[in-house]
């Protein structure tokens, strides 16, 4: 068994009687790539939150590994723990002031930190994050503040920031997709299958409620409903027309061609917008 970059161990959520998460269970190993999948209301934002320690556990706890050292989710270390998820979301796109260039973006990365307002004296840390502009297609944007951006530039200025961590463990991808349009989706969604498959990052965890998002290069897959693990393993077995159907309260059909999905409901394929077409 590879080593897990983090585990959750029967972590159940209760806020005001009632249950948000139930009884959890995740083990995230080095090299495997993970898609969380539900619908809305399922639990995908609470256990994320869970995984940032933005939402404390009613029972179980979550454990993180590094080389060197391990961390959880009762030791109070949050600074430490959250320099080693890179996590990419609209939520965190909203607190970037609009003046922000992409280096400075990237930069504070290094420090988990949003609005890096004092430039790096460290030359270093500068050329690293010219590399990663560079790693990510994002070069020519060094200096162009947030504002102008498209939300797939931003989106991948965003992913370049997270792997400006120095103890990064796994990166988070939260609805990465939205907002784009169907060319840029595709688009961006190449670029991450390219990603994952030069070894960029040790694991991703992709979350989503679309199959249409889920590339080729996720191993395995968590389908959540109503706080609960309705399917979980490996993608060819987690995933099928069964635990989608269940998750989504439906008779669908999950077909697969090339290594992507598509869902269809009454043998009509449901695109991203939720219209049978």
């Amino acid at each position: 068994m590879a080593a897990a970059v983090f585990e959750m161990e029967d972590v159940s959520v209760t806020r005001n009687g009632r249950t948000i998460l139930d009884g959890i269970h995740l083990a995230v190993e080095r090299g495997q790539h993970w898609v969380i999948l539900g619908g809305n209301g399922s639990g995908k934002t609470s256990l994320l939150n869970v995984l940032m320690g933005y939402l404390t556990p009613t029972t179980g706890e979550v454990h993180m590994r590094g080389r060197e050292d391990a961390v959880n989710s009762t030791s109070g270390n949050w600074d430490d723990w959250r320099k080693r998820i890179g996590f990419v979301s609209s939520s965190l796109s909203q607190l970037i002031e609009p003046q922000e260039p992409a280096l400075d973006i990237v930069l504070s990365g290094r420090h988990a930190m949003v609005n890096y307002w004092q430039k790096s004296d460290d030359p270093a840390e500068v050329r690293a994050a010219e590399k990663i502009l560079e790693k990510v297609n994002c070069s020519y944007l060094r200096d162009q503040p947030w504002a102008t951006m498209s939300q797939g530039e931003r989106q991948r200025v965003l992913i370049g920031r997270a792997l400006m961590a120095r103890r990064m463990e796994v990166l988070v991808l939260d609805e990465p997709c939205a907002g784009l349009d169907p060319v840029a989706r595709e688009h961006f969604l190449n670029f991450i299958e390219e990603l994952t498959e030069k070894g960029t990052f040790r694991s991703l965890l992709l979350v989503t409620h679309h199959v249409e998002e889920i590339i080729p290069a996720i191993t395995h897959a968590l389908v959540l409903k109503d706080g609960r693990a309705i399917s979980q393993g490996e993608k060819r077995r987690a995933l099928n027309s069964l635990s989608l159907s269940r998750a989504f309260d439906a008779d669908l059909k999950l077909r697969s061609r090339l290594g992507r999905y598509r869902l269809y409901f009454d043998d009509e394929f449901i695109p991203e917008g939720g219209q049978v077409v």
